[in-house]
């Protein structure tokens, strides 16, 4: 009988999947997978809330920090390295934990990499068209009445990920979530889903005071610095697509953090939503005792 078992922590940003995952991981004494595709990146630190130093260091993480923004890094390479470093782990103990913060990535390591059509490179390119003359907004209007599935789950604030959402659903003309999970893959674990969740006042202001704690950490100066860079994939990111636009002038400063906050909020309440069709999640608030958690998990585990 298979016995690895991967803990996986779900929940909005800022909610506290960090300081659980670290708890969960030094209770097992076991190590940390992170799916958050932002933080792979080294220069991107302050505006992804990549884990402190005393955070890394108080339980082994992976995947924090590890490629440059210069590099190409898709979903399907990360499902492939992670689950090599996940044989590697359950060599040495049966129990490892992954925190989600990528739902694309955290799905193609529980279940598997979606294998979408080819569609004709002019749809791609029509689309990017809009994007140039900033009709985001309208292109995020055209993939919610195409299909309102995957406008609740991918990051329709991120150009790329939704051109790549509606160049399949027009080129196909079938949506974009109905390609996939199509191919459901064994794999040699199971997994057990943590949910953290809170109330929406609550989980709001726990996000405007994690984009204020930003600011003070120097998020302005970070993408100063990461500006030249500004078309590259990674950087089509909330946090610093909006500072990107203060420097061109087209926001103030002031309005330009609204935006952050407002984006984030929106992405939060869109995970909210589809995290809420997973009744595989065993849900606990963000302030429960972490003992009452490792006590669940552990009469989901055949300990011997």
């Amino acid at each position: 009988m298979n016995n690895n078992y991967l803990i996986t922590v779900i929940g909005v940003t800022a909610i506290g999947k960090t300081a659980l995952s670290i708890q969960l991981a030094q209770h097992f004494n076991t190590e940390i997978i992170s799916c958050d595709s932002r933080q792979f990146f080294k220069e991107m630190k302050i505006g992804t809330a990549v884990p402190s130093a005393e955070e890394l260091t108080a339980a082994p993480h992976h995947f924090i920090q590890n490629i440059s923004i210069l590099d190409h890094y898709s979903v399907g390479q990360f499902e492939k390295d992670a689950l090599k470093k996940l044989d590697e782990l359950f060599s040495k103990n049966n129990i490892v934990v992954m925190v989600g913060g990528s739902g694309l990535y955290t799905n193609a390591v529980l279940e598997g990499f979606d294998d979408f059509p080819e569609v004709a490179p002019e749809i791609r390119k029509k689309l990017n068209k809009h994007i140039e003359n900033d009709e985001l907004e309208m292109l995020q209007n055209q993939l919610k009445d195409l299909d309102q599935e995957s406008y609740q789950t991918i990051e329709i604030e991120n150009p790329h990920r939704l051109i790549r959402a509606l160049e399949i659903c027009i080129g196909t003309g079938k949506p974009y979530s109905s390609f996939k999970n199509k191919n459901k893959v064994k794999r040699n674990f199971i997994p057990i889903k943590i949910g953290l969740t809170a109330d929406r006042e609550i989980m709001y202001n726990r996000i405007n005071q994690r984009v204020d704690l930003m600011l003070q950490e120097g998020l302005l100066e970070e993408a100063k610095k990461l500006y030249l860079h500004k078309e590259l994939n990674a950087l089509q990111t909330v946090g610093y697509r909006e500072l990107f636009d203060y420097f061109d002038g087209k926001y103030t400063l002031e309005f330009a953090v609204e935006e952050i906050k407002k984006n984030t909020r929106r992405f939060a309440k869109r995970q909210v939503t589809w995290n809420k069709k997973d009744e595989t999640i065993h849900w606990f608030d963000f302030e429960a005792n972490p003992s009452e958690i490792i006590k669940k998990i552990e009469t989901l585990i055949h300990l011997d």
